[in-house]
Formats: structure tokens, C-alpha cells, sequence
């Protein structure tokens, strides 16, 4: 019995003739035709069994990533400490079922907040993975970040370095804002400068002051600090929504950035984070063209 291609499927086995009659032609052409039949069968039952085994496996692997996309989306910032001077939200849109981006609000005492911002290299679970081990050093460790933003980011750097493989790295914003000042220390470790926007619609980008996290062991950050006054836009974001690609390959960029938050400069700041994730998707044709997650923390003065 020979399946398709002519590999042997197994043997049809004749018991003892029940007459002295030779075997016919015809009789021997019918077992042929018999074996050749249970050839098939037999294939199609193999791939029967295989197919099922592979949907079963393709609903465990669904089954997973939903958990894991139900547990990621509890790492997200989940309250938000409560500011007098400042309204700020956040937002990430995931290509896959998990990513690699990551933001956060963090108390870190009476006035005073950190924004958190970071892209891992990697997609998927691995970049999930890191995400995760990443946000567990930085909520860990943030006590210190007030008293001593350069010091509490080296040991997070530490951390990360000895966690995670050699090659791998992570961008990150974190900034510390204080209600009594409104004023904005920041550490930018390699990460696409955000975009200050004031309310006369000029712009500031704030550029690194670091290199990023987890690639060298001997790390130090440098600090910038800037005022935000009344009025004032904040934006920061991954490189998802400016290297969004549109049909032509064409990137969304920061020129169409800016242009998006000076449109909707005096919305409230839920309706300039949902202007500035709508323009990049329609840009780029959808979230099912989406090549990387698209994540976004937007800050204003009141």
C-alpha cells in the first residue's frame, strides 16, 4: 500500500486460497486498486491526525499570547498620581499580541511625578519579556529617583545589563516633573527626542542625554531641565508613529507630528493623544499594516 509520492504505507496480506483457481487478472488489478485505496486512506488519516494536532497547538499558542497580552496590559499604568499643575495621559498601540514598548507614571512623592517612556529592541515575546524586566527594575528603584535621578538610572542600567543578553538594549525618557516648580528634569537615554510644543506653537525637541540602557556596563547620564509653562504641550513617543510607513514607504515623520499637535493644540489631552495615533494608523493604512508598536504619553500645563 503505497501513499502519494510512493512511500510505503503498508502491506495488504493474503490469507490462503479457498479454491485451486489461479489468480485472475482482474482479481489481481482489484487488489491492486484496494491497496492503492488504503494507501490514501491511510495518508489522509495521517494528515488528518497531523492538522488537528497543529489546530490544537495554533488554539494553545492563542490561548497564551491572550494571557500574556491580559497580563502586559496590567503592567501599564493602571492610576495616575494625582497632579495640580499637570494633565497627562498615555497609550500604546501593540502590532502583535505583546511588544517591546513600555510607559509608565510613577509617584514619587506629594507634587512631584516620573514619566516614563522606553522602547526595547525586539518585537513579540522576547521584547514582552524584556519590557517586563525592565519596568520591574525602574518601579523598584524609582524611591531614589527625586533625590538622585543620575544615580537611581545608572542602577537601572546595572540591572538591565546583567539580565539581559549581550546585544540587547532599550531606549528610555524618564522624566521627573514637580508640581511647586512646573518644571521638568529628564534623563533621555538614546530615545526619539520628545517634542515640547508651546502654546505659540514653537517647538523644542529634547535631545539625548545619554547613551541607551543595558548595552555597556560603565554608563553615566547627563540631566536636562526645562520650564512648562501654561498652555504648554508635552509629547513623547516611540519611533513607531514617526517611522510609520504609508503605501509609497513613505515615513509619517516629525514634520507631520508637529503639524497634528499644533492642529489640536487646545483640544483637551485625550483628544491630542487619540489625533496623534489616528493620523499616524491612517497614514500608515491601519493596525493591520502596523509594523511596530505605536506608543504615546502626552503632558500639558494647565
Amino acid at each position: 500500500m503505497l501513499m502519494r509520492g510512493g512511500t510505503l504505507a503498508g502491506l495488504l496480506v493474503l490469507g490462503a486460497r479457498l479454491s485451486e483457481e489461479s489468480t485472475s487478472f482482474e482479481y489481481r488489478r482489484l487488489l491492486r486498486a484496494v491497496a492503492a485505496q488504503a494507501g490514501m486512506t491511510l495518508e489522509n488519516m495521517l494528515l488528518a491526525e497531523d492538522m488537528a494536532e497543529r489546530i490544537e497547538t495554533e488554539r494553545r499558542i492563542a490561548r497564551d499570547m491572550e494571557i500574556a497580552k491580559q497580563v502586559q496590559a496590567r503592567l501599564f499604568p493602571q492610576k495616575l498620581p494625582p497632579l495640580d499643575t499637570l494633565e497627562y495621559a498615555g497609550r500604546c498601540i501593540q502590532a502583535r499580541e505583546v511588544g517591546g514598548d513600555y510607559y509608565d507614571f510613577l509617584n514619587l512623592g506629594a507634587g512631584s511625578m516620573g514619566i516614563v517612556l522606553a522602547d526595547i529592541v525586539g518585537k513579540g515575546i522576547p521584547g514582552a519579556l524584556l519590557m517586563a524586566n525592565l519596568q520591574a527594575d525602574v518601579r523598584s528603584q524609582c524611591a531614589v529617583a527625586s533625590q538622585d535621578l543620575p544615580q537611581f538610572l545608572k542602577s537601572v542600567n546595572q540591572s538591565f545589563f546583567e539580565n539581559t543578553d549581550e546585544g540587547r538594549y532599550a531606549t528610555l525618557f524618564f522624566g521627573d516633573y514637580q508640581d511647586s516648580s512646573r518644571r521638568l528634569r529628564y534623563a533621555n537615554c538614546g530615545h526619539t527626542p520628545p517634542l515640547l510644543v508651546r502654546s505659540n506653537g514653537t517647538a523644542e525637541r529634547l535631545t539625548a542625554t545619554a547613551t541607551v540602557l543595558g548595552l555597556f556596563e560603565e554608563w553615566e547620564s547627563s540631566l536636562g531641565d526645562v520650564q512648562i509653562k501654561g498652555g504648554d504641550v508635552l509629547v513623547i513617543y516611540t519611533d513607531g508613529i514617526t517611522e510609520a510607513n504609508n503605501a509609497d514607504g513613505e515615513e509619517f515623520g516629525e514634520s507631520r507630528l508637529l503639524e497634528t499637535i499644533r492642529r489640536h493644540l487646545a483640544a483637551p489631552v485625550p483628544l491630542i493623544l487619540d489625533a496623534i495615533l489616528r493620523a499616524a494608523l491612517e497614514f500608515s493604512g491601519g493596525e493591520g499594516k502596523m509594523r511596530d508598536d505605536l506608543t504615546l504619553v502626552v503632558a500639558r500645563r494647565r
